[in-house]
This record gives C-alpha cells, structure tokens and sequence, in this order.
C-alpha cells in the first residue's frame, strides 16, 4: 500500500512530494465527481434526488389542490353562466325558461364548493357569489360584507394554524382570486368599480373582466380597455400581474403569453347553450338573428385566453401569491397585536398566561368597582335612615311638648271651674269631676287586698 493513500501516513508530516501527490490525486477525484453531477450514467453515481419532482407530484395528486373563486359585479352580467362555461359543467344548474331570479336588497355571499377531477387531478373548487352587489339605490359600502368574508376565511385559517392540536392537512378556504365583472358601458370605470377594487386589493387578488363583451363594437371595445387601463393606473388599483415566462421557455411561448397578457382587461361571453357541429365536436355558443358568437374562438371574445392565463398556467402562482402576501399581510396585522416582550410574537401559552393575568386583572377592577358602587350605596342608604330617624325624634319632641301643653291647659281650666264653682256658693256636695273621680277610686279600694 501506497504511504499517499493512508490518512494516519498523511497527518505524520508528509514529505513535499507526498502532499503534491495528494493533492493531485484529490483534484483529479473532484473532477470526476463534478462530471458526474452533470451526466451521471452510473447507477453507483446515481444518488436519487433527482426523483423529488416525482415524490411532489405524487404527494400532489394524492392531496388534490384547494382553490377558491369569487366573482362579483352587477345582476345580469353572467356571472354564474361564465362559471359554467369556464369548467365545462353546470355548477349553478341551468335556468327554466321564463324562470325569474330573485335578486335581494342587501349584498348577499353564497358559497359552493364542488369537486372536479381531471386525469386523476382533484380538485375542491369552491364558488363565492355576491348576488345583489351593486343593485341598491344606496350603494355606499356595499362591499363590506364582502369584506368580511374574505377576513373571516383568513381568520379560520389563522385559527386552525394556532391550534395546539391542529390537522394534518389545514382546509384551504381563503379566497384566491376575484373576478369583478364590468358592465359593457364602453365609458371606463364607475365609482361603485373604483372603490371596490381599492378596497379588496389589498386582500385577494382581483383582475378585472369586461362581461357581455358581444355588446360591443370592435372599436369600442378597444377603446372601453383603454379607458379601463388608464382608469386603474389613475387610482392605483393593484390588480393581479400575472408572472413573466420562466427561464428555458421557448420563443413561441413567450411571444403567446404576451400576446394573452396584452389582452387585459378580458372581455368575455359566457354560454349554457352547447350546440354539436357536424364533426361531433360540441360548442358554447350565442345565437343571433345575424349570425352566431362562438365562446371559444380568440376572434370572438378573450374567454380562450382568461382560462389559459388563470387555470392552464398560473393556478399555483395565485393559491401562492394568496399564501405568501395578501395572508401574511394580514397574519401580520392581526399577530401585531399580540406582541410580547421584546417586539417578539408570543408562542401560545405565553398569550394563554397573558389572557389569564388580563382577565385576572379585570375581574379585579370589576370587583373593586362593584364594592365601591356597593359602599356608595350602602353611605346614601345610612345617610338616609339617619335623616329620616332624626326627623322622626323632632317630630316625637314636638308633639310631646304639644301634649304636655294640652295638659297643663286642661289642669289650668279645671282649676279656673273648681275656683268659679267656689265662687258662687256651690254646695260642698256638688264636687267636681275630678273630686269625684278620686273619691270612687278611694272607694273602690276597699276591695283591693293588696
């Protein structure tokens, strides 16, 4: 055996050649090593990392993907027809005809959660409407139940995420992307549009659509997404920028995903009738007397290049963007308040003990409160006992002096009768009352044994 290959010959101070050689031969296994990073042929090179795409994607089918869409606008846009025709299925049903839909006063939310399945791909998708959002004759804040609801789906994940006895696998209902419907005006934005989209985008994340795009002319369509882009740059509406090409796409699609993103705002038709041409392939379709718009035809509408845009290419980059901002703005909003010591967000129990010793505190000064309320009360009461005693001691005092006033008038009298009876010669047997009253009570005492 070579003294260059064994470590204990090496750290026994090794000759100069002896290190050079070392060196050379570790130089020459790092090459080699490096090469088969690059092409590795050899199953004794092959570590087996490079299958963590496969483990992923098996991890996701198994799982399946949670996705929630909210659409709002006005009635009569087509909102639940374009949720029919963007999956291909009836989730709202379709309509009888004739059948009239009631619209309600207030702004209502409605949810439905369906599951669609596509080559062994599931999918919870669930369908947020707003029926009755912009049909008031008062519209002033009209989307704060929408709002709420978006904050209440983050307060549930926010809830579930703290537990200490969580679930493996969190249900993801927080809302992902708004699709706000436009009226085909052709003028721009209302001020009803504005303020909605100022105060949602901070939360979800809305693009902007034009419905019943059939409505117009191809000149004032063009000109309507004009207005509407200049419109949300003026006010700084922050809607969903849909992510560039990653790096290695190739030209073609590169140049197709500019292409689709340069159609924004979409303008969209929706459909539920579905015709069958004559090669079998069916279609969604709006008659006309004069001809017949086609759903999915590029030259018709931007249906083809909504869909490709949000479901074929960036499904993921919304449920993370929704993740990763619009959550964790508001994770940090509502945790702000919980800050502990040093700036430091409290685990748990830290804000179990920090509710206990609140709640302590409180019922503390809730006891103190009551007690003196109590004492205050129990003063005015004493107060009140002692004034009404006095009056009633004044009241007694009077009246004996009034009764003791009335009995010396009655002695006075009875004198003045007894002196007027003297007076005028009356009989020594014709007494007084009072002589009389004494003399049968001398009398009666004969009886009294005592």
């Amino acid at each position: 055996m070579e003294p260059i290959d064994s470590p204990v010959s090496f750290l026994s101070s090794p000759s100069r050649l002896q290190r050079r050689a070392l060196l050379e031969r570790i130089d020459g296994k790092s090459e080699i090593m490096n090469a088969s990073t690059v092409t590795s042929s050899s199953s004794m090179e092959y570590v087996g990392f490079a299958n963590f795409p496969n483990q992923v994607f098996r991890r996701s089918i198994k799982n399946g993907f949670d996705f929630t869409l909210m659409v709002v606008g006005e009635t009569g846009l087509g909102k639940s027809t374009f949720i029919n025709t963007l999956f291909l299925t009836e989730v709202y049903g379709k309509p009888m005809d004739g059948e009239r839909v009631y619209i309600p006063s207030t702004v209502k939310v409605d949810s439905k959660t369906v599951r669609l399945v596509e080559n062994d791909v599931k999918l919870n998708l669930t369908f947020v409407d707003t029926p009755g959002f912009g049909d008031a004759v008062d519209n002033s804040k009209c989307w704060e139940p929408i709002i709420r609801f978006v904050d209440d789906r983050f307060t549930e994940y926010l809830t579930e995420e703290t537990k200490i006895e969580r679930q493996h696998k969190i249900p993801d209902r927080r809302v992902h992307l708004c699709l706000y419907f436009i009226a085909p005006t052709g003028h721009g934005l209302k001020e009803l549009d504005i303020q909605f989209m100022k105060q949602l985008h901070d939360r979800v994340n809305i693009i902007p659509v034009i419905a019943k795009a059939d409505a117009l002319t191809t000149f004032e369509l063009t000109r309507f997404k004009k207005n509407i882009t200049e419109d949300i740059e003026k006010h700084g509406i922050k809607i969903y920028k849909f992510p560039e090409p990653e790096d290695g796409s190739s030209d073609a699609e590169m140049t197709k995903n500019l292409e689709l993103r340069s159609r924004l705002p979409f303008a969209i038709i929706g459909s539920n009738n579905v015709v069958e041409t004559d090669t079998g392939r069916k279609l969604r379709v709006r008659e006309y007397p004069w001809g017949v718009v086609e759903v999915e035809n590029m030259g018709h509408n931007d249906f083809i290049a909504l869909r490709d845009m949000i479901i074929r290419k960036n499904l993921v980059d919304l449920i993370e963007m929704t993740k990763n901002v619009h959550y964790e703005n508001y994770r940090f909003c509502h945790m702000n308040t919980l800050k502990g010591p040093n700036d430091r967000f409290s685990d748990p129990f830290t804000q179990m003990e920090q509710e206990q010793r609140q709640w302590e505190k409180d019922f503390g000064l809730q006891c103190k409160e009551t007690e003196r309320v109590f004492d205050e009360k129990v003063a005015i009461r004493e107060r009140k006992l002692a004034d009404l005693s006095a009056q009633y001691e004044q009241i007694d005092k009077e009246n004996k002096a009034r009764l003791e006033e009335k009995r010396r008038q009655l002695e006075h009298l009875m004198n003045e009768l007894t002196e007027l009876r003297r007076s005028n010669g009356a009989d020594s047997s014709h007494c007084s009352p009072l002589e009389k009253t004494k003399k049968k009570s001398g009398t009666l005492g004969i009886f009294n044994r005592n």
